[in-house]
């Protein structure tokens, strides 16, 4: 028997009729843009996270670009971002027309090191934006410190953390804004792309619905040069039943997280999760790490245990940013040879892939 890394066809199953019900009232509604399921799944989404508004928008990347565009953040700025991350959140930098400034994870962990942060500000910050990486929240209080005390915005890439929790409270919540992906994969997944923005800054808010639908309030009054980035009303209404889900679904994966936790503990050879006791992560991804990551990788593929990197190659190797000028990044680069994802979704059994490396472990 083989294990997949994700089965989304059993992540679906227990509201798959109630899906295929919702296609065919759309579908029969006829309204397809900005309408009803839009305007219902961004009020639900908010009061979900603790946020006063939600705006949808077509993907993760250009949630985190509007953010950035009505904060007025351009050419000549900086933003502080995870050296360790997927590029969306240098890329949504890079299209705003300031630039990237990486910081190294904390020590033993995968999310952005506040105490490094300080010392990569300088007059042209203005903002910080932390990853909630593999649905683990940053350390929100520490940076919004530092923000607070240098004058600049915190912004939320919260798109692999819905549902997480700092402290008690959801992401989503915990920045001035804080942008959202509902690519299928996505612990809360569409059917196709999808994104959304929460904020309780309602003058930020204001901006954002117009930049999403080209700078118009009203059709063809155009008050600010915007773009055409909408959630469908599709999406939005098969991710209102899925919404419904999350929590039970996080649930799931919290119990097959805590099972790897406790079964591979005395692996040898592997570097689990250390998982700060002020937060609950909601496990999009489950990551160890291995200095024999590639042969490891290959022999649990051998044994049918699908696995993948997250992330092979550091945005600031990529040739998207050559000629960008970094600091030494060893760490991320480190992390870049050791990390490997194992298999996680809802109602997965990861007996098979605990007894694979309790095996392989133990191989000469």
């Amino acid at each position: 028997m083989s294990t997949a890394f994700l089965d989304l066809s059993e992540v679906h199953a227990p509201c798959a009729a109630e899906m295929q019900a919702t296609f065919a009232r759309v579908l029969h509604k006829g309204h397809f843009i900005l309408g009803d399921e839009v305007a219902g799944f961004e009020a639900e989404f908010a009061q979900f996270c603790g946020a006063a508004h939600c705006l949808g928008v077509g993907n993760g990347l250009d949630a985190l670009h509007l953010i950035l565009r009505a904060m007025h953040i351009g050419a000549g700025d900086e933003v502080i971002v995870p050296a360790h991350t997927f590029i969306a959140t240098w890329l949504a930098v890079t299209q705003s027309g300031a630039t990237p400034v990486p910081v190294e994870s904390t020590a033993g962990g995968f999310n952005i090191d506040p105490a490094r942060v300080e010392a990569a500000i300088t007059p042209a910050t203005r903002a910080i934006i932390a990853v909630h990486l593999y649905g683990e929240p940053a350390d929100m209080d520490a940076l919004r410190a530092i923000a607070d005390r240098h004058g600049l915005k915190l912004i939320e890439d919260a798109a692999q953390a819905h549902g997480a929790r700092y402290k008690g409270r959801r992401c989503g919540s915990l920045g001035d804004a804080a942008a959202f992906s509902f690519y299928p994969t996505k612990n809360l997944g569409a059917l196709g792309d999808g994104g959304a923005i929460t904020t309780s800054d309602t003058a930020l808010a204001d901006e954002i619905r117009l930049l999403r639908n080209y700078g118009s309030r009203i059709k063809y009054q155009h008050d600010i040069a915007g773009y055409n980035t909408r959630l469908d009303e599709l999406q939005a209404a098969l991710l209102r039943i899925k919404l419904r889900h999350l929590d039970a679904h996080n649930a799931q994966r919290r119990e097959v997280a805590n099972t790897y936790l406790r079964e591979l503990a005395s692996v040898a050879g592997l570097q689990l999760p250390q998982v700060p006791e002020f937060v609950e992560p909601v496990w999009h991804l489950f990551v160890i790490r291995s200095t024999r990551r590639d042969a490891l990788a290959r022999a649990l593929q051998e044994r049918g245990i699908a696995t993948l990197i997250h992330y092979p190659i550091p945005s600031h190797q990529q040739g998207a940013y050559r000629d960008l000028v970094c600091p030494p990044l060893a760490a991320t680069e480190t992390l870049a040879r050791e990390v490997l994802s194992l298999p996680m979704w809802p109602g997965l059994d990861p007996a098979p892939v605990i007894a694979a490396l309790r095996e392989l472990a133990v191989k000469p």
